[in-house]
């Protein structure tokens, strides 16, 4: 009896193990190195467009780098500014513009955190309301770079 009472038991132990396993876990999207070189392809078509020389980043949502790609011509400094770019608008999980904004506003403290570039060129990639990671670029003005890093942000879900 003990036995029979095990066995017919067991499945139904096994289904709610799987459920508290699948509480423990989250299906998520993420930028997939296809979808950061159609990114980088906006990005750089937006640049190409108007005659800018701009250093490119893609990085997932933690900041860790998928894809980078700088034009001809565009100063070296442009490659560490535009990876911090893309991280500080993945982890902030904000633009850069943002972030810029506050310390010109007087909040010099968000110079305090480490690892972030208050400069305006950084964008969050959102897929389904859900920021999924970022680029970053620079090379020519802030704001230029934001239009390039805004381009290339809108190209995921086309």
């Amino acid at each position: 009896m003990i036995r029979l009472t095990l066995v017919s038991l067991f499945p139904a132990l096994l289904l709610g193990l799987a459920a508290v396993a699948s509480a423990q876990v989250a299906d998520r999207k993420i930028i997939t190195l296809e979808g950061a070189k159609r990114i980088l392809a906006a990005a750089e078509a937006e640049a190409r467009k108007n005659n800018w020389n701009v250093a490119m980043a893609v990085v997932d949502e933690s900041g860790n780098l998928i894809a980078f790609q700088k034009l001809d011509d565009t100063q070296v400094g442009s490659i560490d500014i535009a990876i911090g770019k893309a991280r500080t608008a993945a982890r902030m999980k904000r633009p850069t513009k943002a972030l810029e904004d506050a310390v010109a506003g007087g909040r010099t403290v968000m110079l305090a955190v480490e690892g972030i570039v208050p400069l305006e060129g950084g964008v969050p990639v959102t897929l389904d309301g859900r920021i999924i990671g970022a680029v970053g670029v620079s090379g020519v003005t802030s704001q230029q770079d934001a239009q390039v890093a805004s381009a290339g942000a809108a190209a995921l879900g086309k």
